[in-house]
């Protein structure tokens, strides 16, 4: 009965509530209301600009097909803002050690836009199994000199990795003779793209009907060229303080083996959380090198963190 009693005034007490709750939603929403919240945030359609490239090669915006995937992209990066300025923040660290490297070998800066699009410069692995920044697949990595075991892993060195893509957008590039199916190729696999070309009987990569991902590919790349080069167009608003900076280091040289990394990291002033932050393609606690390689490890300045 006690229970009862309780249920019966419980019950009582909400039919209250709902009906003061309901009196007072019957009631207009002052229109000053509605001002305020158009105010406080809006959703706009994009202007797609006149012209578009990827590495220097226009797109042919005048087809609605590519306007719409062109449009496409542009808004789901402006209004993923979140992601959106994260990629802005990482890349500040980031592109100046890949860009240099792209130089080098004479491909595209565009290029580096690729990365963003595999990874969000982050050393993650992908569910077939691809790993780092590039998205390397192992015998990918293995086929250009990579060392990758259970206890190195130079696809997470990002450095050699970028020296990897370059190498394989330049065969992609001797292939199909442009820069666009290139980059296709480095999603979808230079035989997957001939492969599409052939069957399709097409030359080019915006003729080619492909698979969700390659389809988006180089418009995703070219969606965030144009707004890492006009951030504040596409409402991204940041200074140079809230940005990722490099963190300065300096290069050893290791040609034997490491028994523990946790003692070794300590010569350094490093504790091994940090040790392994910037060499993360050191998979282990300690290193095998039975071969005696020579390997380079990143060791931050000295002082630079705080033990």
């Amino acid at each position: 009965m006690r229970y009862l009693k309780h249920t019966f005034y419980s019950v009582g007490l909400l039919f209250v509530i709902g009906f003061i709750a309901l009196a007072f939603s019957s009631q207009p929403i002052p229109e000053d209301k509605f001002s305020s919240l158009e105010n406080d945030y809006n959703v706009y359609a994009l202007e797609i600009p006149q012209a578009l490239d990827f590495s220097g090669e226009n797109l042919p915006l005048h087809s609605p097909d590519i306007r719409e995937r062109m449009d496409r992209e542009l808004l789901v990066n402006t209004y993923w803002q979140s992601n959106g300025l994260l990629l802005i923040k990482r890349s500040h660290r980031y592109f100046p050690i890949i860009e240099p490297i792209m130089k080098s070998y004479g491909v595209p800066d565009d290029f580096k836009y690729l990365a963003l699009i595999e990874s969000g410069l982050q050393n993650v692995t992908s569910p077939a199994g691809a790993k780092g920044f590039w998205q390397l697949m192992e015998a990918t990595a293995k086929e250009y000199g990579l060392e990758v075991n259970s206890n190195v892993d130079e696809r997470y060195n990002l450095e050699l990795s970028t020296h990897v893509a370059c190498k394989y957008f330049l065969k992609a590039k001797e292939k199909f003779g442009n820069w666009t199916l290139a980059a296709a190729a480095y999603n979808a696999g230079i035989r997957g793209v001939s492969n599409q070309l052939e069957k399709q009987n097409v030359s080019g990569y915006y003729d080619l009907l492909l698979g969700e991902e390659t389809g988006r590919y180089v418009f995703r790349a070219v969606a965030l060229k144009e707004i890492f080069a006009h951030p504040k167009t596409y409402g991204f608003n940041y200074t140079v303080h809230d940005l990722y900076s490099q963190i300065p280091t300096s290069k050893i040289q290791v040609d034997t083996a490491v028994t523990d990394f946790v003692q070794f990291a300590t010569k350094f002033d490093l504790n091994y959380k940090q040790l392994k932050l910037h060499n993360p393609w050191l998979r282990e606690g300690f290193l095998n090198n039975k071969s005696r390689k020579l390997y380079t490890l990143e060791i931050p300045q000295k002082g630079y963190y705080e033990n």
